[in-house]
């Protein structure tokens, strides 16, 4: 058990990291013959500038980075999927032209802001 102190530094982190920012994304699963195009949808609602990224987790392995984006019409590619950022839409939406059975995975959108510096900040004083 955490002393006091501690579990409350957690929670003000965890809290802090919320910001009202959300990400919707495809949730249902999807079957598709290989050789066809995969659309994943991603869009976000966020306050601040925001990158994004797409993560894949294969079966029985933990998630790794796919894709990134820190700005508007930024995205990327990698092992043939792609995604762009479009601010104007708030989307980030992760595209293959043709999916293969080794795609097969768990895919995940997500987002951090790019706010720099503290909204607040904890202070110690010793007694």
């Amino acid at each position: 058990m955490l002393p006091a102190s501690c579990s409350g530094l957690v929670i003000l982190l965890i809290l802090r990291g919320t910001n009202g920012d959300s990400v919707t994304q495809t949730e249902d699963p999807i079957t598709l013959p290989e050789g066809a195009p995969l659309t994943l949808n991603c869009t976000y609602q966020s306050s601040y500038s925001v990158s994004l990224f797409w993560y894949v987790q294969y079966q029985n392995k933990e998630p790794e980075l796919l894709l990134k984006s820190s700005s508007e019409n930024q995205g990327g590619d990698s092992r043939g999927f792609q995604a762009n950022h479009v601010n104007s839409d708030s989307s980030f939406h992760l595209q293959k032209p043709s999916v293969q059975m080794s795609d097969s995975a768990m895919y995940y959108c997500a987002l951090r802001d790019t706010v720099k510096g503290t909204i607040g900040a904890a202070e110690h004083k010793p007694r």
